[in-house]
C-alpha cells in the first residue's frame, strides 16, 4: 500500500483526473453496469468513479489503461 502522500498526490494528479473522466463517462452510459456498491471500510456507499479511483489510488503499480479496459469488459451490458 502507498503512503497517505503518495495516495494524495496521486488523487489530484493529471492522470487521476483523467481516470475519473473515463470512469464517469462508463457511469454516464446505459452499456455498463455502474451501480453504487457498499463500502465496509469507510461504513458508506461509494460511487462506481469513487470506488475505482480509490483502488487505483491504493495500487498505484496497477497500469490504470489496463484496468480500465478490463473494466470496461467486465460491467459491459450485452
Amino acid at each position: 500500500m502507498n503512503s497517505p502522500l503518495g495516495v494524495q498526490k496521486f488523487l489530484v494528479s493529471t492522470e487521476a483526473e483523467l481516470i475519473r473522466a473515463e470512469l464517469q463517462a462508463m457511469m454516464d452510459s446505459t452499456n455498463f453496469k455502474t451501480e453504487t456498491s457498499y463500502s465496509p471500510s469507510s461504513d458508506v456507499n461509494l460511487t462506481f468513479v469513487e470506488k475505482h479511483i480509490k483502488y487505483l489510488s491504493q495500487h498505484q503499480n496497477v497500469n490504470s489503461q489496463h484496468y480500465l479496459s478490463n473494466l470496461r469488459l467486465m460491467t459491459k451490458i450485452s
